[in-house]
C-alpha cells in the first residue's frame, strides 16, 4: 500500500485560499463600492479633462502564495512548522485602486476617503529616493461585519503612474523566471525610475500651464 505524500506547505496554503475565496471577493465588492460612494460629490463635478476611475482586484491563489513567501526569512518556508503560515497575514487579498488625474486631486480624495476609513493604516509607497515624496497613497483594513479574516488594501496614485504600474507589473515586478535577471538588473531598475520621474515631471507641467491659463483668463 503507497503511503499518501505528505503536504507542503504549499499545499496548505492554496487550500486556504480557496477557503478564504468567498470572504476576499465580498471584501473586493465592498471596498469598491464604499470608495465610489464615497468619491461621489467628486466624481459628479470634475471638469472634462479630469478622470478618477476606481478599479478592484482580488490577489490569485499563486500570487498570494508567493507574495506570503516572499516576507519569510530567506524568502522560504519552514517545512516543519506549516501552522506559522496563513494568508490572512496579507493585507491586500483584496484591493482597490483609485486612478486620478491631474494629480492635483490626489489630496482632496485622499482626505475624502480618510473620513470615510479613519481607522484603516496608512501604508504608503515611498518614492525613490528619500526626500521624494511617495509614489501613492494606500491603507490596508478590515470589514469586520463582512470578514474577520480578510484584509482590504487601496490606493490612491495619479492616473500616468498607475497605468505605467499595469504594464511594470508582469514585465518588472513579476517577472517570468526567464526574464526575472532582465527584470532586477540595474539598467532596468534606472530606466524604470526615469519613467515615474518623467511621468510626474508631465503632470507637474500640464498643473502648472493649466492654473497660469485660468490665471491670464481671471486677469482679463
Amino acid at each position: 500500500m503507497s503511503l499518501q505524500p505528505e503536504r507542503t506547505v504549499e499545499d496548505r496554503l492554496r487550500e486556504e485560499y480557496f477557503e478564504l475565496l468567498p470572504d476576499i471577493r465580498r471584501v473586493a465588492v465592498q471596498l469598491e463600492a464604499e470608495i465610489k460612494y464615497g468619491l461621489l460629490s467628486i466624481s459628479l463635478r470634475l471638469e472634462e479633462h479630469e478622470q478618477v476611475v476606481v478599479t478592484s482586484r482580488i490577489k490569485e491563489c499563486e500570487s498570494a502564495v508567493e507574495a506570503l513567501r516572499r516576507r519569510q526569512e530567506g524568502s522560504a518556508f519552514n517545512s516543519d512548522r506549516p501552522q506559522d503560515y496563513t494568508l490572512t497575514q496579507l493585507k491586500d487579498l483584496a484591493g482597490v485602486r483609485v486612478l486620478v488625474f491631474p494629480p492635483s486631486r490626489l489630496t482632496e480624495i485622499d482626505g475624502m476617503l480618510r473620513k470615510q476609513f479613519g481607522v484603516w493604516v496608512a501604508d504608503p509607497v515611498p518614492g525613490y529616493d528619500a526626500n521624494d515624496k511617495p509614489l501613492a497613497y494606500k491603507y490596508y483594513g478590515r470589514f469586520e461585519e463582512t470578514s474577520v479574516n480578510v484584509s482590504g488594501e487601496y490606493q490612491i496614485v495619479s492616473m500616468l503612474i498607475g497605468r505605467f504600474w499595469e504594464v511594470e507589473h508582469s514585465a518588472i515586478y513579476k517577472p517570468t523566471p526567464r526574464f526575472k535577471p532582465v527584470a532586477r538588473s540595474l539598467a532596468m531598475k534606472e530606466r524604470s525610475k526615469e519613467v515615474l520621474q518623467a511621468l510626474g515631471a508631465f503632470e507637474e507641467q500640464f498643473e502648472e500651464l493649466r492654473l497660469k491659463r485660468i490665471q491670464d483668463e481671471e486677469a482679463r
